[in-house]
C-alpha cells in the first residue's frame, strides 16, 4: 500500500515529482490546444453574398478576420472558419444547406440572399449577418431591440435611404424627370426599396421605373431605351448581384451618359458618378464582436440588431465632368471623399 504517493497510470509517484509533472504539462498545454482534433475546435460559418475573388469579399474578410484575432480567435488554433461563396437563389441554398449540415457554432451571414435560406435551414445555429436591409419587414427577426430567434446582426440602410438617392440625383443632375431603380425583385429589401422609391418620387418629380438587376442584356435594353430623351437617370439600390456587376453597370453608364446614384463607395471608385451609403468594411468588425461573444455563450435573441453608424456622400469629379455636370458647392462641402 503507497501512503505518500499520487498513483498516476498505475505507478505511485510522490508528492514532489507529481508537482513537477503538472508544471510541465501546464507548459505544453497550449502546444497541445494547437493540435488538439479538428472537430473540437469552434467552427465559423461564412456565407458570402460575392465571389471569393472580389477585392471588396477580401476586404470585408480581412477586417472580420483581424478583428477576430484581436479578440483572441486564431485561425487553425483555436477557431476554423469554412467558407460559401455567392451565386444564384439555388447556389444560396445549397450554401445554406451545406453549410448547417457542419453543425457550426454560428454563421455570418452577407445581405437577404444569403440570410433567407440560412433561417429556411436552421432555427438553432446561431447567425450573425450584415448588410441586410429590413431583417423585421422581411420576417426575420421579431424586431431590432430583440430579435427572439437564432439570427441577429447589422442592417445596412433603411428605406429613407431610397429618398436620399432620389435627392442627390436631383440636385447632381438638375433636368432629370424619369429614373430608373435597379433593383432586386428576388429579396424583401428589393421589394420594399421599389416601394419606398414610389412614395418619394412626387415630391422630386420623377417619373420611375423598376428594372431588375439579374439579367445584364435587360438591364442594357432599357437604359438603351431610357437614355433617348435625354432627362434620365438611374438609382442603383441595394442588392449583391448589383454589386457584383458593378463593373458592368458603371461602363453602361458611361456609355449612355447617364448619371447614375449608386448605394455603396465601391461603385464610385469603379468610376461611377456618386454614391450614398454605409461604410462596407465596418459592419464585419462589428460582425466580428457579436461572433465572439456567442462562441463564449451569449445568444442571438439576446443581441439588438444595430442600424448604421456612419453613411458616406462619395463624388467622382472625373465622371462628372465626363457628363459635363457641374458639381454644387453645397455637394462638395458635404461629401466624405472626392475621387479626381
Amino acid at each position: 500500500m503507497v501512503r505518500c504517493g499520487v498513483c498516476l497510470g498505475g505507478r505511485s509517484v510522490r508528492r514532489r515529482q507529481f508537482i513537477s509533472l503538472v508544471g510541465g504539462a501546464a507548459v505544453t498545454w497550449p502546444l497541445a490546444a494547437r493540435t488538439q482534433p479538428a472537430d473540437r475546435i469552434p467552427l465559423i460559418g461564412v456565407t458570402m453574398a460575392l465571389s471569393s475573388d472580389d477585392p471588396e469579399t477580401q476586404a470585408r474578410l480581412t477586417a472580420f478576420r483581424q478583428t477576430l484575432e484581436d479578440l483572441g480567435w486564431i485561425v487553425g488554433r483555436n477557431v476554423r472558419i469554412e467558407y460559401r461563396w455567392g451565386g444564384d437563389i439555388d447556389r444560396n441554398r445549397r450554401s445554406a444547406s451545406e453549410l448547417v449540415a457542419l453543425a457550426p457554432n454560428v454563421i455570418l451571414a452577407t445581405g437577404s440572399p444569403t440570410l433567407e435560406p440560412l433561417l429556411q435551414a436552421t432555427r438553432t445555429v446561431p447567425i450573425v449577418f450584415v448588410q441586410v436591409s429590413d431583417p423585421v419587414g422581411g420576417g426575420m427577426v421579431e424586431s431590432l431591440s430583440q430579435p427572439g430567434g437564432n439570427a441577429t446582426g447589422f442592417t445596412n440602410a433603411d428605406y429613407d435611404a431610397t429618398g436620399k438617392w432620389l435627392e442627390i440625383l436631383k440636385e447632381i443632375a438638375p433636368n432629370t424627370k424619369r429614373a430608373l431603380i435597379l433593383r432586386d425583385p428576388n429579396t424583401y429589401a428589393g421589394i420594399g426599396q421599389w416601394g419606398a422609391s414610389e412614395a418619394f418620387a412626387h415630391s422630386f418629380q420623377l417619373e420611375l421605373r423598376p428594372v431588375n438587376v439579374s439579367i445584364n442584356t435587360e438591364i442594357e435594353r432599357v437604359v438603351e431605351i431610357t437614355a433617348r430623351g435625354g432627362d434620365s437617370g438611374m438609382i442603383v439600390t441595394e442588392s449583391a448581384p448589383a454589386i457584383a456587376n458593378r463593373k458592368f453597370i458603371v461602363a453602361l453608364a458611361a456609355r449612355y451618359r447617364l448619371p447614375v446614384v449608386y448605394p455603396q463607395r465601391l461603385f464610385v471608385a469603379a468610376g461611377g458618378l456618386i454614391s450614398y451609403g454605409n461604410d462596407t468594411i465596418d459592419p464585419y468588425r462589428r460582425a466580428a464582436s457579436y461572433v465572439d461573444r456567442i462562441l463564449k455563450g451569449a445568444k442571438p435573441a439576446d443581441l439588438p440588431i444595430q442600424n448604421p453608424n456612419k453613411f458616406e456622400l462619395t463624388i467622382n469629379l472625373k465622371t462628372a465632368k465626363a457628363l459635363e455636370l457641374p458639381v454644387s458647392q453645397s455637394l462638395l462641402v458635404r461629401a466624405d471623399e472626392v475621387i479626381e
